[in-house]
């Protein structure tokens, strides 16, 4: 097995496209081709389902990749070591978060990574729900992620960072637009846009519990997997969507963040991490963001 037979099988699985692959890695498609079967000979089995339309990853694939993302880290510390500072630290994480619901937490933590440890190369994966979060976080794909709460159990350890009020996201020319205030039973009849129903959201949890509490189960006419495309759907007056207050300042044109009259019901965000991982860089990482996003208050 070699250094670069590892770096193309990382590209490829990122991309899952073997032209888009090759561009990445500046060579031909016809050597990557080839150097992917190597790697598939020297370790016994196929990473990669091919058609002429899809490549994906094979359960060999997925289980040979946080394998891969470890060995090519530890080949990059091992090269910057020599001519670093003692005590620096230096290396790779990765960051899952869903998209706008992180807009006020990713932010200030990947700028004081930045500033604290210019070292540490911050690799960002949008668009990951909760649930996802936690079986990336297991398969070592991921190091980091922001994730809603609760999660179950034992999985991963968690540490809570925000805990903001439910809301709603309305039409601007929708009947309740005015209010200071919705009384969510006043929308049990509406159209509800929500994230994919079966992503593992926690929002979604949240979402539907706060429903539930109010007599009602939503008809759900449309699911997107980006929260600001969900909001976006909202302004084009296909629906409403319940969110958390926190995407107040950032809703589209067209449409309107009220707040949930009546008991205020909650949705809480938090940093998983696998617990096993032992990692300096996770644990550097971890350190900055106790600092810059305190456990907040009951």
């Amino acid at each position: 097995m070699e250094i670069r037979w590892l770096e193309a099988f990382v590209a490829v699985a990122e991309e899952l496209h073997f032209g888009r692959a090759a561009t990445r890695l500046r060579m031909a498609q016809s050597p990557l081709s080839q150097t992917i079967r190597k790697l598939e000979k020297d370790v016994g089995a196929e990473l990669f389902e091919r058609s002429t339309r899809s490549v994906d990853l094979t359960a060999a694939g997925r289980a040979l990749l946080p394998h891969a993302y470890r060995i090519l880290d530890e080949v990059g510390l091992a090269r910057k070591a020599p001519t670093s500072a003692p005590g620096s630290v230096y290396g790779r994480v990765s960051i899952g978060f869903s998209g706008a619901l992180n807009h006020l937490t990713l932010p200030p933590l990947a700028r004081a990574l930045r500033q604290r440890h210019p070292n540490i190369s911050l690799h960002l994966v949008g668009r990951v729900m909760s649930g996802e979060a936690v079986d990336r976080l297991v398969a070592g794909t991921l190091d980091l992620a922001f994730v809603g709460l609760p999660l179950n159990p034992g999985a991963v350890a968690t540490r809570r960072i925000a805990r903001e009020r439910l809301g709603v996201v309305l039409p601007s020319d929708h009947r309740l637009a005015e209010r200071a205030a919705v009384d969510l039973r006043e929308l049990a009849e509406e159209a509800f846009i929500t994230m994919p129903l079966l992503s593992g959201s926690a929002l979604n949890d949240s979402a539907l519990r706060a429903c539930t509490a109010s007599g009602f189960r939503p008809r759900v006419v449309q699911e997107v997997p980006d929260p600001f495309i969900m909001m976006t759907l909202v302004s084009a007056g296909v629906g409403v969507s319940i969110v958390t207050e926190g995407v107040a300042g950032v809703v589209p044109a067209g449409s309107v963040f009220r707040p949930l009259a009546g008991t205020p019901r909650f949705h809480d965000h938090a940093l998983a991490w696998a617990a096993g991982n032992t990692s300096r860089v996770l644990g550097a990482v971890l350190d900055v963001a106790l600092e810059v996003l305190p456990t907040p208050g009951d």
